[in-house]
């Protein structure tokens, strides 16, 4: 059964950093892409980067642009989102994805909270 396991968020002061890290089973996850994505209350969710399972390039939105990245520890069986100057927008529960046989499967989502 493939399960992905979200962790590392909290409360952290506006300017500060956090990281997040979506831990698999299931699967070897270094072998797919994984999207990290956000969701506030009574907004729509949001992407805020992927990894890709080629080459492990990565992609993100102009709005965390030079402040997120992503990147794999295979040792782990995980990937990481380090963020950094984070500020009150990026407030929200933050979700891991990855696609398995046109299954997508996500994280249970861990709440990050930037205080001002």
């Amino acid at each position: 059964e493939v399960q992905l396991q979200a962790s590392g968020g909290g409360l952290v002061p506006s300017g500060g950093s956090l990281r997040l890290s979506c831990a698999a089973s299931g699967i070897t996850l270094k072998d797919y892409s994984v999207g990290w994505f956000r969701r506030v209350p009574g907004k729509q969710s949001e992407g805020v980067g992927c990894i890709s399972s080629k080459n492990d390039n990565t992609y993100y939105p102009d709005l965390v642009k030079g402040r997120f990245t992503i990147s794999r520890d295979n040792a782990k069986n995980a990937v990481h989102l380090q963020m950094s100057s984070l500020n009150i927008e990026d407030t929200a529960v933050y979700y891991c994805n990855t696609r398995l046989r046109m299954t997508d499967y996500w994280g249970q989502g861990t709440q990050v909270t930037v205080s001002s």
